[in-house]
């Protein structure tokens, strides 16, 4: 056993690749995953609700789109294929994470529009028409706060945020604290006790 997470660094987890299908809005997916990263054997159910529950972007979508908290690349996958012209940053701090979804997006045809970056590496300039996590709920309340704190305020004035959290982990307490920042909150939809939020300024 080691103790990684999914949020370590650098995993020392044998990767041990496997492939992961699922269908989102009449498309199938097939991409890679591996040991060390999020939901490294199937796409997570709350990261399924997201995607059939929240609004996924348009073909005339233009972007910039932040998968935030990337794993594998599932969210950044659907966004880059449900929104062709769009670039699609995918942030995470495992390394492993981020050289899996940059060729999972290969899969998708949209290797030239996903950057799989650490979080640093996103440009201080860029600002993102939406936003999508599954956030890191592991991390504790403080860290999470730490982390929506700084992403939030990147979304364009426009822009949209799209969260889904279990009921369990504290998805009611979120939506409102996030209120409390000044943030417009709606629970968008429920589904398998997870909420999802849609965010806006």
């Amino acid at each position: 056993m080691t103790g990684d997470h999914y949020f370590t660094a650098s995993p020392e987890t044998e990767a041990r690749p496997r492939e992961v299908e699922f269908t989102v809005a009449g498309r199938d997916y097939t991409l890679t995953s591996a040991g060390g990263v999020f939901s490294a054997n199937r796409l997570d159910q709350g990261t399924g609700v997201l995607l059939r529950k929240a609004e996924l972007p348009g073909p005339d979508t233009v972007g910039p789109l932040l998968d935030l908290g990337c794993g594998f690349g599932p969210i950044a996958c659907v966004l880059a294929a449900s929104a062709p012209t769009a670039t699609v940053w995918a942030v995470d701090v495992n390394e492993r994470a981020r050289a899996l979804t940059a060729a999972n997006a290969g899969r998708v045809d949209a290797a030239d529009r996903v950057r799989a970056v650490a979080p640093d590496e996103v440009p201080a300039d860029v600002t993102f028409a939406q936003l999508w996590s599954n956030p890191p709920i592991r991390i504790g309340k403080e860290g999470l706060h730490e982390l929506l704190l700084r992403w939030l305020p990147r979304l364009a004035p426009d822009g949209v945020a799209w969260l889904v959290v279990a009921r369990h982990l504290g998805g009611d307490s979120l939506a409102q604290w996030l209120g409390e920042q000044g943030w417009q909150v709606r629970r968008h939809a429920s589904q398998k006790g997870f909420r999802v939020l849609r965010v806006t300024r």
